[in-house]
């Protein structure tokens, strides 16, 4: 199979101003993704961005990149443009791979690719895993999925569901029931390019504003989401100054990793 890894990088961040351009081992960070992105079997890595910086350091690395507009209100609408610059046809596989996830594992991208075109019923495929503890079922930051037979996302919400009633009225709330169905949404997903033409003429769904969900309005209007659900978590993303050092740390180990693996 064949699809597309698009990377949208915007300068702006209120927690780490430059954040795509901050360098991780003398790499900028938005590189850092495009090279995880480059191992995961796309046919394409593309970077979308609203600064001309941003281009310029992905032309020094070789890789491509758009210049889409500032005024984007989403993420996904920036990915709208760069498909129709890009000319790509209504079947074609999208992946949404985030520009401040450096450590993303490059066959978890490859995989909701493949989901995605293993059910052509969907417009989306997106990723999940099991919740396992109660702070985490409690925190409305911890968006949860539910899903169907087919594996299908019923629904998205900050809520704490599938509720445990039986289990916490006879153990209380300080652990979660073996084998409970709870899953913790991953934002990494896989489009059809001609959802992604369709996303910027839909209006907001009434669902989607109280829960300030994006992936609710694709539902709302009908489309379907095939998910895919991972046994643990994916490595954290880079939102704060200690995210930076955390990620800096890990890809410094591992460059040593690799060069004492050489030295021998």
């Amino acid at each position: 199979m064949s699809f597309t890894v698009i990377i949208p990088a915007r300068m702006k961040s209120t927690r780490l101003p430059e954040k795509p351009l901050l360098p991780i081992e003398g790499v900028p960070m938005v590189m850092r993704v495009a090279e995880a992105a480059r191992k995961s079997g796309a046919l394409r890595v593309v970077v979308a961005t609203d600064h001309e910086a941003i281009c310029d350091a992905c032309r020094a690395y070789g890789v491509e990149a758009l210049m889409t507009k500032a005024s984007h209100p989403t993420g996904t609408d920036r990915l709208s443009e760069a498909v129709e610059m890009m000319g790509l046809p209504d079947d074609a596989i999208i992946v949404n791979v985030q520009g401040d996830e450096p450590l993303i594992p490059p066959e978890v991208v490859g995989q909701v690719a493949e989901l995605l075109e293993a059910h052509p019923e969907c417009a989306i495929a997106t990723a999940a895993h099991p919740i396992r503890d109660v702070e985490s079922f409690m925190n409305p930051n911890v968006v949860k999925v539910e899903l169907n037979a087919k594996g299908e996302a019923m629904t998205f919400t900050r809520a704490p569901v599938p509720w445990p009633r039986d289990h916490f009225r006879k153990h209380g709330m300080s652990s979660m029931p073996e084998g409970h169905p709870s899953l913790h949404h991953v934002g990494l997903y896989a489009y059809r390019a001609g959802f992604l033409k369709r996303f910027p003429t839909l209006p907001q769904a009434p669902i989607e504003e109280a829960e300030s969900l994006e992936q609710l309005r694709a539902m709302y209007f009908g489309e379907r989401i095939a998910v895919l659900v991972l046994d643990a978590a994916l490595p954290a993303g880079v939102d704060t100054q200690e995210d930076l050092d955390r990620v800096r740390a890990v890809i410094r180990e591992e460059k040593a990793k690799r060069k004492a693996l050489e030295a021998h």
